[in-house]
């Protein structure tokens, strides 16, 4: 009898337990800090050199995360017969770059940049220079009214004038808008041979900007770029000074204003001669996908997304970006072991689990574009994209109390209604961090939202939420973002959370709900 009873006593507390830590639970204990610590040391060290997208640091990188998706039992794709889906790359390498006015050679990086993929092989001579104001020619507003520019440099500002508030050009169509290509086609089309751009809110140029026009530049060859436009250069305020003269702090002010410029001072009898020359080639980069094929409803998807490159080499120091985004790659990584760990045991998801690690991020979104734009599995059967961009580091600016608790999410007011309830339900169950909505505000002057890989998503339809740490200062961007700055039990603690998040969402009834309208950009 009292066998009996034990034996009744040891099923009940053996369903107790179950009830009490639930499958997943087991699951996301994977994602720990010894797994995440050994994986982000090899992916932010010296030897993949800053993973810049197009280097051999982003091929290593790459090989890395291919050759952990197949041990841990990832499915690669068939389409791509591996794991790596290839992107083209332009690359352009500066030969020489030159630029002098009234016989004074300017000096590169002080007085000039001249930008590396959108600048052709070039050289000219000019005996005049004219002002342009903001280089804008259209029937509300012209700042080439009685000026002839044929054969002659223009000087232009960066920016539109505004009226009441708004941008002058786009009080009646908010989708016009004079960005710079469309401005040099007009000094182009005008008989322009060239352009000098001030921008008004930068008086120099920073380290960054002058060491990514300096030598090598990658383009992205989706992107169509043209190099029949007109070649230009940046110049710093200093250099606008020496050409403009006493007028300059003046049309810099009212250009901060938004006002128009169309009344200032136009030309200066002035020779320039602007030399440029490179030379051009092409590269693949790629990203990295595995999946977990699911059961019952493995024709729908959950992507998990992150990018693995960095900055690279800078003035010949390594950014190696433990933080960003070291931290979100290996997290995908954990993630994936995680849910393939799921299914060998039985117990894998309903939907197929698609892990991206995506490259050419810092260059502007390229490898989440490309996929996006080719994608691999259908992007309306695709139910979510879980972006993870930044989760190892403290918000040096956030000085509450949960500094040491918390994550930001964007995105969760955004296409579907049922993202918050899915990831604050998950959270409140397991995590309990505070859930940061703060870059969401449409107000937010960062516009974070645009800035990682669910937006390539987002775009297409696709639901998304973004994880980030908001590590804007400190060493964002700074060959200091290393490892031994990742705050672990934090980063464990959020890359548990997105776990759990996904796992609901990979095996729940129905895909997202897809019913609020598209943000514009």
């Amino acid at each position: 009898m009292k066998k009996i009873i034990s034996s009744v006593c040891l099923m009940m507390f053996s369903i107790l337990v179950l009830a009490q830590n639930p499958i997943e639970a087991k699951y996301a204990r994977i994602i720990n800090i010894p797994a995440l610590k050994k994986h982000l040391t090899i992916i932010a060290s010296d030897s993949l050199e800053g993973r810049e997208t197009g280097t051999e640091g982003q091929r290593k990188a790459a090989a890395y995360i291919e050759q952990h998706f197949k041990a841990i039992g990832l499915k690669p794709i068939a389409e791509l017969n591996g794991y790596q889906q290839f992107f083209p790359l332009k690359f352009d390498s500066v030969i020489s770059s030159s630029l002098s006015i009234s016989n004074e050679k300017w000096n590169y990086g002080t007085d000039f940049i001249c930008p590396i993929s959108k600048n052709k092989t070039n050289q000219f001579t000019s005996n005049e220079i004219v002002f342009v104001g903001y280089g804008i020619d259209d029937p509300q507003y012209s700042d080439y009214s009685n000026i002839n520019v044929t054969g002659k440099l223009v000087v232009m500002i960066a920016g539109e004038p505004k009226k009441k508030d708004k941008f002058f050009l786009r009080a009646n169509n908010e989708d016009v808008t004079w960005n710079l290509d469309f401005k040099l086609q007009t000094a182009k089309d005008k008989g322009a041979v060239g352009a000098l751009i001030i921008d008004k809110s930068m008086s120099t140029f920073s380290k960054s900007m002058i060491m990514r026009n300096s030598k090598t530049g990658f383009s992205f060859n989706s992107n169509n770029i043209d190099e029949s436009g007109l070649s230009y250069a940046y110049i710093s305020h200093e250099a606008g000074k020496k050409i403009i003269g006493d007028d300059f702090e003046n049309i810099i002010d009212v250009a901060k204003k938004f006002m128009l410029l169309n009344e200032l001072k136009k030309s200066f009898t002035i020779k320039s001669t602007f030399d440029f020359q490179k030379s051009s080639g092409s590269v693949n980069a790629s990203n990295v996908l595995g999946i977990v094929e699911g059961s019952d409803k493995k024709d729908e998807y959950v992507f998990l997304t992150a990018h693995y490159d960095h900055l690279g080499i800078q003035d010949g120091v390594i950014y190696n970006g433990a933080d960003d985004d070291g931290s979100g790659t290996v997290t995908v990584m954990q993630m994936a072991q995680a849910f393939a760990q799921a299914k060998r045991d039985g117990n894998g998801p309903r939907r197929t689990m698609v892990f991206m690690t995506v490259s050419g991020e810092e260059k502007g979104l390229w490898g989440s574009e490309y996929y996006s734009d080719h994608p691999l599995f259908p992007l309306e059967k695709t139910s979510v994209d879980l972006n993870t961009d930044m989760i190892g580091r403290i918000d040096t600016e956030r000085k509450s109390a949960d500094t040491l608790n918390y994550v930001y999410v964007v995105g969760h007011n955004k296409i579907s209604t049922e993202l918050p309830v899915i990831n604050e339900g998950m959270n409140k169950k397991y995590t309990n961090l505070v859930l940061d909505y703060k870059f969401d505000d449409p107000n937010d002057p960062n516009r974070i939202y645009y800035r990682s890989d669910h937006y390539n998503f987002a775009r297409k339809g696709v639901p998304v939420l973004f994880f980030y740490d908001g590590m804007l200062q400190a060493d964002y961007h700074k060959p200091t973002d290393d490892v031994d700055k990742i705050n672990w039990p934090l980063f464990q603690k959020r890359a548990q959370m997105i776990f759990y998040t996904a796992w609901e969402m990979a095996n729940r009834e129905k895909m997202l709900k897809r019913n609020k309208p598209l943000p514009k950009d």
